[in-house]
């Protein structure tokens, strides 16, 4: 199984049996509720608050019986703090994160536990500029399917912060740091001819901007909760040179260029996250999914290839393959350090929101 469990704004999903396979929960065993689950996640998006005081993202407190409690604070200069306690057991692990992140970026934070391997994580990243920060500590302490029902469930013992954009649960340790943005459906031109993104392998090749074929070094996928930084944005034909609409994250770049990006930005080809072009008439976003799989691929260097009519970046991953902690907790974990490429910066400016919409209009009035 994986994601068990799902809280916006708007909804409140809790399924022991997995989100996916959605069915009627109330069958499972009262004790089961009850039983520490082995190993888990707890992963929230959020704003951070414009004033200068502790800001308590997630508290969860259970009666006497339980004797638990979980709470998750952001501190001013940059801080992350989590206590989590169940009758005279304690995690506590803290963190410093980017001090310079605005009130407009949003934090991805993942709490996760191993208590066969006897650890415990926290995880805070940037995903707009792939900065991710963690702390291990050697006191796990576990979640209980109790625990994650009143944290989804109950208003009374659950206290969520208006700037958490949404909190998810899994029964695994999720994975942090590059994640994949496409379809598996998407099109992409390759040396054999036009070929579905998930149908690729490694050792293919792939075309990119300037005619180039390389080879794919390893195709990576993660289903996530369509919430947040992980909401599916449907790009349309033909804006921007697509020959068919596509949906991605918001995160996702695509790579334009031409006259128009040249006289408005002074160079040759730009990013655009395609998150700055949803509610106009290039983009919107895709409501009503519970759950998302993504797919990307890992070049030599993080280039564009071509799908779909379009330029869409592949996955960058800096130099990750120096970070021997955050390689090992990211999706990249099977495949060696020394297998790894190093990406160098982007070569490319990534344009604001303003910009890119800025860009859109000009475009479509072409």
């Amino acid at each position: 199984m994986t994601w068990i469990a799902i809280r916006d704004r708007d909804d409140a999903i809790f399924a022991p049996s997995g989100v996916a396979n959605r069915r009627d929960d109330g069958a499972t065993a009262t004790e089961d509720f009850d039983r520490p689950m082995p190993r888990g996640s707890v992963l929230l998006e959020t704003r951070l608050s414009p004033y200068e005081g502790p800001q308590l993202l997630l508290g969860l407190k259970r009666g006497f019986d339980a004797a638990m409690s979980l709470m998750l604070r952001a501190v001013p200069g940059g801080g992350i703090s989590l206590v989590h306690t169940r009758g005279g057991e304690m995690c506590h692990a803290a963190l410093t994160h980017d001090a310079e992140a605005r009130r407009t970026d949003v934090l991805r934070i993942t709490y996760s536990w191993d208590m066969a391997h006897g650890w415990a994580r926290l995880a805070v990243e940037r995903p707009d500029v792939t900065h991710c920060f963690q702390a291990v500590v050697r006191t796990p302490v576990p979640l209980t399917l109790a625990d994650v029902r009143d944290m989804i469930c109950d208003p009374v013992a659950t206290v969520v912060d208006d700037d958490v954009l949404f909190l998810a649960v899994s029964d695994r340790i999720e994975p942090i740091g590059p994640m994949p943005g496409l379809m598996a459906s998407l099109p992409v031109e390759t040396a054999q001819g036009t070929r579905a993104l998930g149908d690729l392998r490694r050792g293919d090749l792939v075309e990119t901007l300037d005619g180039r074929l390389v080879p794919v070094l390893d195709v990576l996928r993660r289903t996530v909760p369509a919430r947040g930084l992980f909401e599916p944005v449907r790009l349309r034909h033909p804006y921007f040179g697509l020959a068919r609409d596509i949906v991605v994250t918001p995160g996702q770049c695509m790579l334009v260029g031409g006259s128009r990006v040249e006289y408005l930005f002074g160079r040759e080809h730009v990013l655009v996250p395609a998150g700055h072009l949803a509610g106009g008439a290039a983009g919107l976003r895709e409501r009503g999914h519970e759950l998302v799989t993504y797919t990307q691929l890992l070049l030599p260097e993080a280039d564009a290839i071509c799908a779909a009519g379009a330029y869409l970046e592949s996955l960058d991953i800096g130099r990750l393959r120096r970070k021997g902690d955050l390689h090992a907790a990211s999706l990249l974990a099977g495949l060696g350090r020394n297998r790894l490429p190093e990406h160098v910066a982007r070569p490319y400016p990534v344009l604001g929101a303003f910009e890119a919409s800025t860009l859109a209009t000009q475009r479509s009035a072409a």
